[in-house]
């Protein structure tokens, strides 16, 4: 590594670049802060005779004032930041931390539809959709993502005999099958 590109580095650590969305964490923490501070007196008690750091509450003010400090210091720096005008765009970033959300909605269907469809078909129709969106779309790729599906659901529900509830359509197969996919599938 040369000279240059090793102070290059240390300089990215002392001074990393500024993103001007960095105003919307300033503000949220220092909203977040502000709130939990209202809720001290009602969310914490207060024992008679106990000195002031054996209090119960005593970490949970340090804490959400440290919170609130770090907050205020975090909104002036960043609004002195943005001042100067310079950095990405706000709305171009703040939409690159919304893009986890996704998974956030594809759990959702997926704890929505578990006890409609069943576990297993779920699952590996789940898994064959992730692994696809993710991009990988060979049929080896794909039976892998089916397959572990499968084989998520035996170890859970077989092995470790986790209680999760039969889907709606089990009670369209037969008896045997039926009582079978409820209680190993």
């Amino acid at each position: 590594m040369s000279d240059r590109s090793h102070r290059h580095d240390i300089t990215e650590l002392v001074e990393p670049k500024h993103h001007r969305a960095e105003i919307v964490f300033g503000v949220a923490s220092f909203v977040i802060a502000l709130i939990l501070l209202s809720q001290i007196e009602g969310q914490t008690s207060w024992v008679k005779g106990q000195p002031f750091t054996k209090q119960p509450a005593f970490w949970s003010i340090v804490s959400i004032v440290g919170m609130t400090i770090f907050g205020t210091l975090e909104l002036y720096f960043s609004w002195r930041r943005n001042a100067s005008g310079r950095g990405d765009s706000i709305l171009g970033e703040v939409a690159a931390w919304a893009y986890p959300l996704e998974y956030v909605a594809w759990f959702m269907v997926y704890v929505w539809l578990v006890p409609l469809a069943g576990y297993l078909p779920t699952t590996m129709i789940f898994c064959v959709l992730l692994a696809c969106r993710l991009g990988y779309r060979g049929a080896r790729m794909v039976l892998a993502a089916a397959l572990t599906g499968a084989a998520t659901v035996v170890i859970f529900k077989s092995l470790l005999a986790v209680k999760i509830p039969g889907g709606v359509v089990y009670e369209y197969l037969p008896a045997a099958i039926r009582n079978f996919m409820i209680l190993y599938l």
